[in-house]
């Protein structure tokens, strides 16, 4: 009878797991996302600095320019995959933490749900780190008015 009790009780911890799994399914498409951005944004330095030494003038300013920005986006990028990670790594502990509370009759539900909430603060800030980094990216995007032809006298970005 031990053996039913033991089954029914792990049958019932992994229903309970299953929310964090999901959640780490989320993390994980999260982390391919930043990834991907780290990956556009490491191609795009590597592309101006090949350009770096045969520029000169507003030129080169502007390659610079992009150059410190791109270094800063790398950092705020990498803050935001090593938080999201840490998640992911709490996450994982928390299903374990179930289980082996669960079968050992530890009563640690504390520490569960502190690994949780830490988790959570995790993710909230990875997630900011993201915010920053989407907005500096879209800040240094700007196409320059020299390069788009506007008609100054006039207050649509597009006329034809």
């Amino acid at each position: 009878m031990e053996f039913g009790f033991v089954l029914s009780t792990v049958a019932e911890t992994i229903q309970i797991a299953i929310a964090p799994v999901f959640l780490l399914a989320g993390i994980a498409g999260l982390l391919n996302v930043l990834t991907g951005r780290l990956a556009r944004v490491i191609d795009r330095a590597r592309a101006l600095e090949q350009l770096h030494p045969r520029t000169t003038g507003p030129e080169h300013d502007r390659h610079v320019w992009e150059l410190r920005r791109i270094d800063r986006r790398i950092t705020v990028i990498n803050a935001s995959i090593s938080l999201v990670t840490a998640s992911a790594i709490a996450i994982c502990a928390v299903v374990a933490l179930l289980f082996i509370a669960e079968l050992s009759n530890l009563k640690i539900g504390t520490v569960v749900a502190s690994a949780f909430i830490g988790s959570m603060l995790m993710l909230i800030a990875g997630l900011v780190f993201f915010l920053i980094e989407v907005r500096m990216s879209l800040k240094a995007s700007h196409i320059r008015a020299e390069l788009l032809e506007l008609d100054p006298t006039s207050k649509r970005r597009w006329h034809p």
